[in-house]
């Protein structure tokens, strides 16, 4: 019985040895550490034995059971080490190395775009202010010279509000333009006054490739004694060059607006063809960028101007446009895709 535990240890030690994972060393302590482990099996024979044997026999297997129990802590701590330095090595990051380039946040097209306007008009003198988006109909429409019986409401399909006292719909509703910043402004303000207002605009109407129901504006304002349609042209032809080069002609042609009068539209030649005719002028040369106009007396008189000492002139354009014209970008909707492809292009 001593040869045998002799031969167990010696066999457990060495296939001990051969062991480089957790799971095989659980199973080999099982195998004979275990209950039913052959070392066991012979200390159950040991009745059989005189007493002197047994206790020979006995003080020999307490010797082989510390001896493993021992060794396989010792080898288990060795691989527990051996499997930390492994996952170390795997993770091990050399610090002396140059760094990945980090992508860095940009400017979105609109945002660039509306940026660019601002600083042209800031350079021209204009102060920057901004207004409500959720308007009383007061402002966005009737002190604009557009009651509810004139026809021209049917131009901005709204949406209106419900207030929180209980009022029925039509008292309050999100602006279908910046333009009524310019009743508010000239309600705080006397002459000489030039501001721009950058904003967002809401009108209910289907959403394609040239329109959205939420989108920007920017509009402006010029009030002063003596102003002309000269001083609109000239502010206006400032602004094409400052945005889309000095080689920019522009046209004003006669347009309709219920706040200004008279009322033009303004456009830039086509930068792709040079007037010649192309698919984005529509063959025409032209490209449509604004509408504006001399502001409309009954609108002065509405805040209290003297329409005889004072005019003025207004403007408003959509980022929106002028972003399409200046990229090259032919879906409106590009610019609330959220599409990384396509804002990484603006990346400056």
């Amino acid at each position: 019985m001593i040869e045998q535990l002799e031969e167990l240890r010696a066999r457990a030690l060495e296939e001990l040895g051969r062991i480089d994972d957790l799971t095989r060393i659980e199973e080999w302590r099982v195998s004979y550490l275990g209950r039913r482990s052959e070392l066991n099996q012979i200390l159950r024979g040991m009745g059989t034995l005189t007493p002197s044997d047994r206790r020979a026999v006995g003080q020999i297997a307490n010797d082989v059971k510390s001896v493993l129990e021992g060794e396989s802590a010792a080898r288990r701590a060795q691989i527990e080490t051996m499997l930390r330095q492994a996952e170390i090595d795997r993770e091990h990051v050399d610090v002396t190395l140059p760094p990945r380039p980090m992508r860095l946040g940009q400017w979105h097209p609109l945002t660039m775009a509306t940026r660019d306007i601002i600083s042209a008009f800031r350079t021209l003198g204009y102060d920057i202010v901004e207004g409500p988006e959720v308007e009383w109909e007061k402002y966005n429409f009737e002190m604009l010279n557009i009651p509810a019986e004139h026809p021209a409401r049917d131009v901005w399909d709204t949406f209106y509000v419900k207030t929180s006292d209980g009022a029925s719909p039509g008292k309050m509703l999100l602006r279908t333009h910046t333009s009524p910043m310019q009743v508010r402004v000239m309600e705080r303000r006397r002459p000489p006054i030039r501001v721009v207002v950058p904003g967002r605009a809401y009108r209910y109407e289907a959403t394609d490739a040239t329109h959205e129901s939420e989108f920007y504006q920017i509009e402006g304002l010029a009030v002063d004694e003596h102003l002309t349609f000269a001083d609109l042209k000239g502010t206006l032809t400032a602004f094409a060059h400052a945005i889309f080069g000095p080689e920019r002609r522009t046209r004003f042609r006669v347009d309709f607006f219920p706040f200004v009068e008279p009322g033009a539209e303004m456009a830039i030649d086509c930068h792709v063809c040079r007037g010649a005719g192309c698919r984005l002028c529509k063959s025409s040369g032209w490209i449509e960028i604004m509408g504006a106009g001399m502001v409309h007396p009954k609108v002065l008189e509405g805040v209290g101007y003297d329409s005889a000492s004072y005019s003025g002139f207004a403007f408003g354009m959509g980022p929106e446009r002028v972003a399409m014209l200046k990229y090259g970008i032919d879906d409106i909707r590009l610019f609330k895709n959220n599409d990384l492809r396509f804002l990484r292009q603006f990346a400056q």
